[in-house]
């Protein structure tokens, strides 16, 4: 599989699991929140180690792009707080900046 099909799981389960703390803590839900978010977590850390990269700090840091943008997909969707101009601009500056990071090493070779 390709790192395009694991960074977007991996996001939609940290962001879920952290997601799942936040609940608990700012909103004041049931300790039973944190159940399901350890396990996102859990599957998080594991999906990530899935990306095809030369080591694990590229590969982290080429997600980080990746985790902006969906975390704006999440406030939108789930918290129903739509991304600003600004925040969209932010997130593509990210996305352009995490993929010269994981394709930078491909892109000097030819």
């Amino acid at each position: 599989m390709t790192s395009a099909f694991w960074f977007p799981i991996a996001a939609i389960l940290e962001i879920a699991g952290c997601f799942s703390f936040w609940a608990w803590l700012r909103l004041e839900r049931s300790a039973i929140w944190l159940i399901p978010g350890m396990v996102a977590l859990a599957g998080f850390a594991w999906v990530l180690t899935q990306v095809e990269a030369s080591f694990a700090g590229r590969a982290y840091a080429a997600y980080g792009g990746v985790y902006i943008a969906a975390s704006l997909i999440w406030g939108s969707l789930v918290e129903k707080q739509a991304p600003s101009i600004v925040d969209l601009a932010g997130a593509f500056i990210c996305l352009v900046g995490a993929s010269l990071i994981f394709l930078g090493p491909r892109l000097m070779r030819q």
